[in-house]
């Protein structure tokens, strides 16, 4: 995915209805991408980041029991450890890049991976820390220019904050 529309809500309810009215806009759960930070309990699932897939996946199919809903149907949804931060439940093509191979090590963990999204470094320091205070990262993720302002446009009808197009180049405020 070149660009992504990424944003902020305070609740996991929140982000169960914003993922459901960007599923019933025609985003695949595919190319949705959620992140929060697991204070429930699933630590116990959590996983470091060279665990290998049959272990990942069963932390997701727990992961995903326990969640349910909208959020539960995401693709690739799992606990994991991230260094220096503690334990998050990700999925989408956000936990594809916080699970892989030297992440942690590489680009500093949930910062980096922020950053390897395209979000500068003072913007990413930000998401981690109001992550962190327990709010929820949603991502859509798409190519179409149309996809990407609707996308926008749910993302603001849902009160998210925060709301920022990223592509390869830089991070537009919306």
């Amino acid at each position: 995915m070149s660009q992504s529309v990424i944003g902020l809500v305070k609740t996991r309810v929140d982000a169960e209805n914003l993922v459901a009215s960007l599923q019933d806009a025609g985003f695949l759960s595919s190319n949705l991408s959620v992140l929060f930070p697991d204070k429930d309990g699933t630590k116990d699932f959590a996983h470091d980041n060279s665990t290998k897939a049959p272990e990942g996946a069963a932390t997701g199919a727990t992961t995903g029991g326990i969640i349910g809903g909208a959020l539960g149907l995401l693709a690739g949804i799992g606990a994991l450890a991230i260094p220096g931060v503690g334990p998050f439940i990700a999925a989408g093509p956000i936990m594809a890049t916080l699970s892989g191979i030297g992440v942690g090590a590489t680009l500093g963990g949930l910062t980096g991976a922020l950053i390897g999204m395209g979000i500068p470094e003072y913007e990413a320091k930000m998401f981690e820390g109001k992550l962190m205070e327990g709010n929820v990262l949603i991502a859509a993720h798409s190519e179409l220019s149309d996809d990407l302002k609707r996308a926008e446009d749910i993302f603001k009808t849902h009160g998210a904050t925060d709301v920022k197009r990223v592509d390869n180049q830089a991070v537009k405020s919306v």
